[in-house]
């Protein structure tokens, strides 16, 4: 039912925009887009494989070769106040965690 849905809209839409390239879009490579961002976003295979409902964690494996990956580097801060830390996660870092009354954040390079 979804793929029918998905390849009617896929045509409205080449169509309406007159780009024919838009069939060459199939749904499968949207499910590879997804798998592979969320892995990069949240560096967790068994989140993947969940998402995906894989019951075999070689086949989710595949997915995370598709791009590669940046280096495990990052920006680190630190937030000794609520303001702070809200500046810094407005500005794209993420809690870590707290440590001797201040709270850590980092992003990425």
């Amino acid at each position: 039912m979804a793929l029918n849905n998905f390849n009617a809209q896929r045509k409205r839409s080449a169509k309406k925009l007159g780009n024919l390239r838009l069939l060459k879009i199939h749904f499968h490579r949207l499910r590879h887009w997804k798998a592979t961002t969320e892995y990069y976003e949240t560096k967790d295979i068994i989140h993947v494989m969940k998402l995906l409902g894989h019951k075999n964690i070689a086949n989710t494996l595949i997915y995370t070769q598709l791009i590669e990956f940046e280096g495990d580097e990052y920006y680190s801060a630190i937030a000794s106040s609520v303001d702070e830390a809200k500046k810094l996660i407005e500005s794209g870092f993420e809690y870590v965690c707290n440590h001797e009354n201040v709270m850590l954040f980092r992003k990425r390079k």
